[in-house]
C-alpha cells in the first residue's frame, strides 16, 4: 500500500485529478477501488486504503469502479522518470511483453530470475507480474467489448487471456458485472466502424497540444506520417503486424482511431500512442519548477502544459537522428521519404490525412542492415553510420526499446562510428523518453539562449540548465519552442 496516507487523503478529498494514476483509492466498506478524483461520496478515513496500482488493488480483493473507471486514467509518471529495474518492468508491462514471453520472457530482459522479479515488484508495487498483466488485459478486454462488436471468442484472445473461462472469471471480479453487462452499459453500437477502433487516450491537464501535435507534423516523413497543428496520423509495426492511427485532441483526452491487422496488438498501439503524445506526464511538477527559474520562467508560464514529443518506436528514431545529422529538418525529411518509398513495406490500404498519404511503414532494422552503404542517399560516412546501427539492433547487440536503461543505451551508441553525443542524447530525449537530458551542444539550445542574453557555449548551457534538473529535456523543448521556424530547423 501507498505509505504516505495523509498525502492521498487530501488528494481524494479535493478530489484532484492531477493525482490519477499515481495511486487509487480502495473502500472497504464497499470492496470498491476508484481514482482520487471520482466524484462519489468522499469515504471515511477509516474505511480507505491506498495502493500504487489497479493490480495491487485487485489483489487485495477490491473491484473497480463503474463510475470513475480508474482502470482508464493516465499512467503513472513514476515508472517514465525512474531508469530502475522496477520502472523498467513496468513499462514492459504496459508494452505486453509478459503476454507475449510470459514472466521467464520478462526476467531475462531485465537480467533477474523470475523469483526476484517476482519479490521486487510486489514489495514495491503490491502485485507480481502476472497481476499487473492481468489488471492489463481487463482493460483491454474492457475496450474491446464496449468499443467493438467483435464476438467474445475474438474479444478473449485479442487481449491476451488463454480461455474464455479465464476471461469471464477476469471480467467479474475486477468489474463485478458479466461481459454481456459490460456490452449492454456501453453507448450505441451505431458509430462504431467495422475497421477501427475509437479510444479515449487520458492525460493530466494543462496539456500544450498544438504545440505537440505542430512538433510531430514538422517533422513527419513523407509515407509514414502527416500532421497538422489538431490532428497527427501514421503508420505502425507492430509485434503481430501493422497498423494505423490518427490521434485527434479533444475535451481532456486525445481520441484514437487506430486500425489493426491483428487485435493482439490493441495494448502495444496503446502504449506507444501515448508514449509518443508524452501522455503521461506530470506537467504540474514540471511547470512548478521551471516557472520559478530565472532563465526558463517566463517560457513556461507562456506554454503551460509542454511536452515532449516521443516515439512509436525507438528503433526507427534512432536511424531518423542520425540521418538527420547536420542538415535542416525539411532535407531529413526528404531523404527520409526516399528511404520509405525505397525500402518500406507498402500498407495494404493507403490512408489520407488531408493531403499526406500514409503508403509505408518504416524500414525495418533487418532490411537497412541488409543494403549497401553506397545506395543510401546519405552521405557515404553517413550512410556506414545508418548500416552499422541497423545490423547492431537487428542483431541484438545494441538494445533500445522501453525497458532499456536509457544511460546504458546512451554509451553503448556512442561506440557506433559516426553517433556523437549530440545523437544519443537526442535518441535518449525522443526514443527513450529520458526526461532529464540537455543537449548543449544543439545549435537550436543555443541560438534559444544567445536571444535570451546568455553565453550559449556548451559549458555555458550545462551551468545554467542544473537547476532544470530532474526536467532538462523539458525545458530544451521550451528553448526550441522558442524560436521561429526558419531558426529551429537545426533542430
Amino acid at each position: 500500500m501507498v505509505e504516505d496516507f495523509e498525502r492521498c487523503y487530501r488528494a481524494v478529498l479535493a478530489r484532484d485529478d492531477r493525482f490519477d494514476g499515481w495511486f487509487v483509492t480502495a473502500v472497504t466498506s464497499t470492496r470498491i477501488y476508484c481514482r482520487p478524483s471520482c466524484p462519489a461520496r468522499t469515504p471515511g478515513r477509516n474505511h480507505v486504503r491506498f495502493f500504487s496500482t489497479a493490480a495491487a488493488a485487485q489483489r487485495a480483493g477490491f473491484r473497480a469502479c463503474k463510475r470513475c473507471r480508474p482502470d482508464a486514467s493516465p499512467g503513472s509518471p513514476e515508472w517514465n522518470v525512474r531508469q530502475d529495474a522496477v520502472a523498467r518492468a513496468m513499462r514492459m508491462i504496459g508494452e505486453g511483453v509478459v503476454d507475449r514471453d510470459g514472466v521467464a520472457g520478462l526476467a531475462a530482459r531485465l537480467a533477474y530470475s523470475p523469483r526476484q522479479l517476482n519479490r521486487l515488484l510486489v514489495s514495491e508495487v503490491g502485485a507480481g507480474p502476472l497481476a499487473l498483466a492481468r489488471a492489463q488485459r481487463a482493460q483491454t478486454a474492457r475496450v474491446l467489448v464496449e468499443t467493438t462488436d467483435l464476438p467474445v471468442s475474438s474479444v478473449v484472445f485479442a487481449a491476451g487471456f488463454a480461455s474464455v473461462r479465464q476471461f469471464n472469471d477476469t471480467i467479474r471480479q475486477v468489474f463485478a458485472c458479466t461481459p454481456t453487462e459490460l456490452r449492454r452499459r456501453s453507448h450505441n453500437g451505431s458509430d462504431r466502424s467495422p475497421d477501427t477502433l475509437s479510444l479515449r487516450l487520458a492525460h493530466r491537464l494543462p496539456y500544450d497540444v498544438p504545440g505537440t501535435l505542430s512538433f510531430l507534423a514538422h517533422r513527419a516523413v513523407p509515407g509514414v506520417e502527416g500532421g497538422t497543428g489538431t490532428r497527427f496520423a501514421r503508420t505502425l509495426t507492430l509485434p503481430h503486424g501493422s497498423g494505423t492511427v490518427e490521434l485527434v485532441p479533444s475535451d481532456g483526452h486525445v481520441r484514437a482511431l487506430l486500425r489493426l491487422d491483428d487485435l493482439r496488438d490493441l495494448t502495444p498501439a496503446v502504449q506507444r500512442c501515448r508514449r509518443l503524445l508524452d501522455l503521461d506526464a506530470d506537467p504540474v511538477a514540471v511547470g512548478h519548477q521551471l516557472k520559478t527559474d530565472a532563465v526558463l520562467g517566463h517560457l513556461a508560464c507562456r506554454v503551460p502544459g509542454l511536452r515532449v514529443p516521443g516515439c512509436v518506436d525507438p528503433h526507427e528514431l534512432a536511424v531518423r537522428a542520425v540521418v538527420g545529422q547536420q542538415v535542416s529538418v525539411p532535407s531529413a525529411r526528404r531523404v527520409l521519404g526516399r528511404m520509405v518509398a525505397e525500402h518500406g513495406a507498402p500498407v495494404a490500404v493507403p490512408q489520407w490525412l488531408g493531403s499526406a498519404a500514409l503508403t509505408h511503414r518504416f524500414p525495418t532494422m533487418a532490411t537497412l542492415a541488409a543494403l549497401d552503404p553506397d545506395h543510401l542517399p546519405l552521405p557515404r560516412r553517413r550512410a556506414r553510420t545508418v548500416v552499422t546501427l541497423a545490423e547492431a539492433l537487428a542483431s541484438g547487440a545494441l538494445t533500445l526499446d522501453i525497458g532499456a536503461d536509457a544511460e546504458a543505451s546512451r554509451t553503448s551508441l556512442r561506440t557506433i562510428p559516426g553517433i556523437g553525443p549530440w545523437t544519443a542524447d537526442y535518441i535518449a530525449v525522443r526514443g527513450l523518453g529520458h526526461p532529464d537530458v540537455m543537449l548543449s551542444g544543439d545549435l537550436g539550445v543555443q541560438r534559444a539562449l544567445a536571444r535570451l542574453g546568455h553565453t550559449s557555449t556548451p559549458a555555458a548551457v550545462d551551468a545554467l540548465a542544473r537547476p532544470w534538473r530532474p526536467w532538462r529535456s523539458y525545458a530544451m523543448v521550451h528553448l526550441w519552442g522558442s524560436l521561429q521556424p526558419e531558426q529551429a530547423q537545426a533542430s
